[in-house]
């Protein structure tokens, strides 16, 4: 533009012809088009990847934290920092570290080429950016908290969100819908107001900027004008430095956005920092090995266990010989479900308190522990997809036959029969379709199709009636053969078959024994059994 206004102003005397002067321009303009293209699709794209790793690398330590970290986070919480956090750190690492970049280059050359023209009237122009530099690093800092403020807010109406459609049934059922419409506009009200605080923030840098650039462009129009009427610079040199502070104009004004995303990129890190830095109590630790096979038993010796300071399992001491089949019975609250859990170390051990073949439970690697057991849980969990996929989800390659006789064994098979599309039927989220009695026996066939060389069984039949249960144990007999066996239970019938009772209270064992040794005891399993006995009679 400089050569190109000195040459219509000075025909004889320039080095190049107007017309040239359009030509580069327009190729100049082509060439910047192109570089543009590559490097926004580079630099997105390379965004697009850090979040798919970051994502995956999140995924993945999620499924080695243990139960601890669960029970202490929010479902909504977690989904939020897999979407609106990660969208903020792909933000930031895309559009952000582009526009950072261009900023940079555009500030170098521009004022390295302007300083070449007029060293004073360069810092003349740029003298009010100091200015908007100490207001933007005033307001930064109250940019991350607003914007972590605002994300906390947002991964609350998620997890709100989140437990009403999953508990939409129970909602309707209490006639509950205008209360939890009242908790979500108040939350939603906390999440907007956060919003307005973070963009009236935003709404002043921005103004800032622009104010920075006017203010410059003056300072040109006034002394650049004067410089050119005495003659110390050509009119050339004064449109060229113009537009020189043009490019200017956009690399600062967008200054505030990038600090607005910077910001709230580093308040999305933080949380997602969190989860990928959470310690987990259960671990593969230093020098552990597989193990094979269960051929000697499994000892409890002088176990303890706290959730916090509340004291669970109080020095429980016990052998159970492979191939033997345990009962674990107690009342609401005396930690039965805390000990079976402890085998497949869902929740942490402490070391020389649980063996395996004489082996110290964290000596063994996790993934050979859990592959010898199968475990039914209490309140059993079931994927959105077939019956077929459920009960062959612990399978490390399908086999139908194994699935068939794994639904009969868990009496499932009438059930299978009744829906129309049999196996392929799909169960729904968490096993919706389902009944409760139903969820049970699937979850059951689940782990006798693993073919576990132990298995436990917390509460299986619970919600199955005293018919369908004989059915099911009946069947079960022949599954245990010689596999070791921990069943807990409320209900007596259930141990039937077994070799020993365990009656837990408040965490201790209160009595030991096979199931005739403590009817005869006439202790607390007696008082269990006379009482379930009475409840039969009465209907």
């Amino acid at each position: 533009m400089k050569l190109a206004v000195e040459g219509l102003q000075h025909p004889a005397s320039s080095r190049i012809s107007p017309a040239a002067c359009a030509m580069a321009i327009a190729l100049l303009a082509s060439l910047h088009c192109v570089t543009r293209i590559f490097s926004r699709t580079f630099v997105l794209n390379s965004a697009r990847i850090i979040e798919f790793r970051i994502r995956d690398d999140l995924f993945r330590r999620l499924l080695l934290l243990d139960q601890n970290y669960f029970s202490s986070s929010r479902t909504g919480d977690i989904l939020s920092r897999f979407s609106n956090d990660l969208t903020n750190v792909r933000m930031l690492t895309g559009f952000g570290a582009m526009s950072a970049m261009n900023t940079v280059i555009i500030y170098i050359a521009a004022v390295s080429l302007m300083l070449r023209i007029h060293p004073w009237l360069t810092v003349w122009a740029i003298l009010p950016f100091p200015l908007m530099v100490l207001v933007v690093k005033r307001v930064s800092h109250r940019l991350f908290q607003r914007s972590l403020e605002a994300q906390e807010e947002l991964a609350r109406l998620s997890s709100l969100t989140e437990e009403s459609v999953s508990a939409v049934r129970l909602i309707k059922s209490y006639c509950r819908e205008e209360y939890f419409e009242g908790q979500f506009g108040q939350i939603a009200g906390l999440y907007l107001k956060h919003n307005l605080r973070l963009a009236r923030l935003r709404g002043l840098i921005i103004p800032v900027m622009a104010a920075a650039t006017g203010a410059g462009t003056l300072v040109v129009l006034f002394m650049g004008g004067r410089l050119v009427i005495e003659g110390r610079i050509t009119l050339g040199d004064f449109v060229a430095f113009s537009g020189y502070l043009a490019m200017l104009v956009w690399p600062t004004a967008v200054m505030g956005w990038i600090l607005t995303l910077a910001q709230r990129g580093a308040a999305s890190m933080s949380r997602l920092a969190k989860v990928l830095t959470a310690d987990t109590a259960v671990f593969d630790a230093h020098g552990s090995k597989p193990l094979g096979g269960i051929h000697h038993g499994i000892e409890f010796r002088d176990l303890s266990f706290c959730y916090g300071e509340t004291q669970i399992l109080d020095r429980v001491s016990f052998h159970v010989a492979a191939g033997e089949k345990i009962g674990i019975t107690g009342a609401v609250g005396s930690g039965k479900s805390t000990l079976i859990r402890l085998l497949p170390r869902l929740l942490p051990v402490a070391d020389s308190m649980l063996f395996i073949d004489g082996q110290d439970i964290n000596s063994i690697t996790l993934a050979s522990l859990r592959r010898l057991v199968g475990y039914v849980p209490q309140e059993a969990f079931h994927f959105s997809r077939s019956i077929r996929e459920n009960i062959s989800y612990g399978l490390p390659e399908y086999d139908e036959k194994t699935i068939g006789e794994a639904a009969r064994q868990a009496g499932f098979s009438d059930d299978i029969e009744k829906f129309r599309e049999g196996l392929d039927t799909l169960v729904g989220e968490k096993g919706v379709a389902l009944s409760g009695g139903q969820k049970q026996r699937l979850a059951i066939a689940r782990a006798l199709a693993a073919d576990p060389p132990v298995l436990l069984l917390d509460d299986p039949l619970s919600a199955v009636d005293a018919g369908r249960e004989e059915e099911i144990l009946a069947e079960l007999e022949q599954f245990y053969a010689k596999r070791t066996v921990l069943i807990v239970s409320q209900r007596i019938s259930a141990f039937r078959d077994c070799d020993r009772v365990i009656v837990l209270e408040k965490g201790a064992i209160a009595e030991e024994g096979t199931p005739g040794e403590l009817l005869q005891r006439g202790g607390r399993y007696a008082e269990m059994s006379r009482l379930q006995r009475l409840q039969k009679e009465l209907g």
